[in-house]
Formats: C-alpha cells, structure tokens, sequence
C-alpha cells in the first residue's frame, strides 16, 4: 500500500461530470486525532435547482439506454473503483474512522454491488399475461413492462460511505435513473471520488450528482416534485420525518437497529463466540445489524461469556491508519460522550463490565456487559458503538420474545441445528431477516436487505432496490380487431 497522505486537500461539489466550487466550505476532521484532513465545498440552493433541471433532462437519455449500455457503464465503474481500491480505503480510513483492513473489505464489497448491479441491468424483465380467462377476450393478451421512475435522491450515513452509496447509485443506474447524492456530512470525500470514477464512465454526465450541502440546502431533494424517489439511509427519526416530507414520491427507508442474537445449547460454542465479536465490534460497532443483545442458554452461558471475553481482549484499538488496528474511534466527540452517558447510566443501574469500558479520545475499548435489563438504554435503544450485552435464558421461547421486544425490526441471529427451534424464531421475531448459525451482522450485497417495525420500509440488495426504482406499465394486446 503507498504511502498515506493525511491531509487530502479541496474538495469541489460534483454536478454535470465536473467539480464545481462553491463559497461555501466545510473543514473534515479525523475521528481518531482531530487533524484536518480535507476542506469540501458545499452546494448552495442554485447548485441544487441546477442539478435538479439536469437530471430531469438526463432522465431522456437514461430511461432510453439499452441494457448492454448500462451493463458496461456499471463495469466501467467496478474497474474503476478496483482500480483506486487503496486509495478509497485510505480516505475512508481517514475520514470514517474505519481501520484500513475494514475500509478494504469495503472497497471490495463495492466492486461486487456495482458488478451485481450490472448483471442485473439484464435482467429489467416483464411478464406476459393471457387475458382470455373471460369469454369474450379471446385473442387477448397483456405484457408488463418496468421501466425506470425518473429522478432519485440518494442520502447515505457516515459509516459506510462508498458501499452504502453503492446501494443507492448501482441500482439506480441499473434501472436507467439518473440520481442526486446528498452524501453525509461527516464522510462526503469517499462519495465525490466515486463520482469522479462515474464521470469517466460513459453514463450521462448530467444523470450524476454529488451534493454536500446543508439540511436546508438539501430540501428540494426531499420535496420537489420533479424527484420521483427518495432513498434515505440514517436514522429512524430523520427518516420518518423525511418521508412525511416527500409527498407523492416513493421512499424506501433504511433505519435503526440494535440486532439480537439467539445462542442455543446445542451451538458451536467457540464459533458463536467468532461470530458474535466480530459482529458486534467490526467498524466500532456502528452498523445497523451490528450485535448488540445476545441471548445464551444458561447451559453454554458461562463458556460462551469465557470465549467472548477472550477474544475482545485480543483485538487491538487505536489508529485507523495502523494495518493491525481491529477498532478505530466512533466517528466524533458528540458519539463518544452519548457511548460513555449511556454506560455509565447502565453500570448505575447495576450493569456489570466483564472487559473494555475505557475510552481514549473517540476510541472506546470493545466493552461486554452482564446483567443488563432491557429498559436499560444500551439494551432497548441503538447503541451504535462497540459494546454488547449478555443475558442468559432458560426457556428458548422466552429468549425468542424478548429478542422481539425491541422496536426495531432489522436482522437477528441464531445458533442452533434445531429446525422446530428455526422456525418458531422465524415466526415469531419481527424482522427484516433472520441469520440461522450466524450473526445479524452478516450481509452480502446481492440480497434482500430491509428493516420491518422502526427499521424501515422497502427492500436494498441490488435487485429488490431496482424493483424500488422501477413501475410496471401494461400494454395490451387485442389481436382479433
């Protein structure tokens, strides 16, 4: 890997295939040390309307692009990020936080959602119905065709800033969308590099925007009419609010979480342990499926707390930029403080630190904890820190209902062999998705990923995300004039 520049220098706003700079400008800081790193402009109301008009325009190339011209322009863009893959891992590092290890396996998880999603640009398939069940339609038939909705706006999260804005720009660009990016504030460099990589592809300049901007700067994004989809990705009370907002356009929300595992005796003790600390501490705990109740059969539970304890003892903090760093900093001070509010409210309460609990500037220490209720905010809220709870069951189905007592529905695990046990979990937790042998952590960008309850509404995963992206229009077909 070359040499790591720290300080990455002006970043223009990104609108017709071109950086543009603005007069107003925002200072990024490290979340590790709190040097700058970049200075990004951001877009003014006029930059918006002008994005805007050009991807209504734009939308009368894209809609008309055949398949083949979508698959390549989203190979293009797969080589291209493969080609900077260092280079975006070391931004992301930079500006997110992420130890470089992760930002990697980012990078490359991106390659594979831009793939994906031109495998998919072949697949726009329509049906065709026979309309002849009633007598008199003989000779009649139907065919349903989906066809791209128009303009989308894309506003993505901090903590997964290429691969999150991946889901939003490979599917659109796959159903023939163009699409507008409001990037989040703490991680907007990542984005607009992308854009970069997108420019040079032979996608129509105008049908790809990168706006860092301010809220209110970004309200068009959310209520003109001339955007037909808003996909958001944050949390639960900004995305609720935003969708009361959007008016007619469709809105797909992907929220809140704070993911539940089930661990039963008859489990692969060490391997649930594996599992469980890597989903619960990867990218410092800030994911929306990241583990953070896990529930374990009093017969495993003092061997699965020994195992866990162990192996979070083992991962090493500290600098992103350190290729043996396992967990970086949260991404600023203000998470930092709700992280060390919300534990010290916990061990009041009578929680207990098996290990971590200690802070370094934004590096919390991966914390486990034991006896812990589930009014308790570090139980029933979205901690989005690395830290997790450990509470033993006797009765599976008590463990069942209390996974499902959250008011968030995203993914949860369960280890166990025993199907009775699989399908009354399945059947009972209210979630987007249920990982057998596995942590809720767990995702591949191919599939369907989507939050039931305050989690969300919609479907990404690159083909559920074009069905958001497209309408079905019917033609039929009379052939005995």
């Amino acid at each position: 890997m070359a040499v790591i520049e720290t300080r990455l220098g002006d970043f223009p706003i990104m609108i017709g295939g071109s950086p543009r700079a603005t007069d107003a400008r925002q200072e990024l800081s490290s979340p590790y040390d709190g040097s700058a790193i970049a200075t990004v402009h951001l877009a003014a109301a006029a930059d918006v309307e002008d994005a805007i008009g050009r991807a209504v325009r734009a939308f009368e190339q894209t809609r008309r692009l055949a398949s083949w011209q979508r698959e390549r322009v989203l190979e293009q863009i797969a080589e291209g990020i493969a080609e900077r893959r260092d280079q975006l891992a070391q931004t992301i590092a930079l500006e997110a936080g992420k130890p470089l290890s992760t930002a990697l396996g980012e990078v490359d998880r991106a390659v594979f959602t831009f793939r994906v999603a031109a495998e998919e640009s072949k697949r726009l398939e329509g049906r065709i119905l026979a309309l002849d069940w009633l007598a008199g339609n003989e000779g009649r038939r139907a065919e349903l065709r989906p066809v791209p909705l128009g303009p989308i706006s894309g506003i993505t999260p901090f903590n997964f800033p290429l691969n999150l804005v991946a889901h939003k720009v490979a599917p659109a660009l796959a159903a023939g969308n163009p699409i507008l990016l409001k990037p989040a504030p703490q991680t907007p460099l990542t984005a607009l590099a992308l854009a970069e990589i997108v420019s040079a592809s032979d996608w129509p300049a105008d049908g790809f925007a990168v706006l860092p901007c301010t809220n209110e700067t970004a309200t068009p994004l959310i209520e003109d009419e001339r955007i037909k989809m808003l996909s958001f990705t944050g949390s639960p009370g900004v995305g609720w609010t935003l969708k009361a907002r959007a008016g007619r356009k469709r809105v797909t929300l992907e929220l809140g979480g704070n993911a539940a595992v089930i661990v039963g005796a008859d489990t692969d003790v060490p391997y649930a342990a594996e599992r469980i600390v890597w989903g619960a501490f990867t990218n410092a705990g800030q994911a929306c499926i990241s583990v953070q109740r896990v529930y374990a059969h009093t017969d495993i539970a003092a061997q699965l707390q020994s195992e866990i304890v162990a192996r979070t003892r083992l991962l090493k903090t500290g600098d992103p930029l350190d290729p043996a760093t396992d967990v970086g900093p949260v991404i600023d001070g203000r998470a930092a403080d709700r992280i060390g509010a919300w534990l010290a409210e916990a061990t009041a309460a009578g929680a207990v630190v098996l290990t971590g609990g200690q802070r370094d500037r934004n590096v919390w220490q991966p914390t486990v904890l034991t006896d812990v209720r589930e009014d308790m905010r570090v139980s029933c809220e979205e901690v989005f820190a690395p830290l997790l709870s450990l509470v033993p069951f006797d009765d599976v189905d008590a463990a069942i209902a209390a996974a499902d007592t959250s008011q968030f529905g995203l993914q949860a695990g369960i280890f166990t062999n025993d199907t009775r046990t699989i399908e009354r979990a399945f059947d009972r937790i209210e979630v987007g998705g249920l990982m057998v042998n596995d942590v809720p952590t767990f995702r591949i960008d191919h599939m369907p990923y989507g939050g039931l309850k305050q989690s969300g509404q919609g479907r990404e995963g690159v083909r559920y995300a074009i069905e958001e992206m497209t309408q079905q229009k019917l033609l039929t077909i009379n052939s005995r004039p």
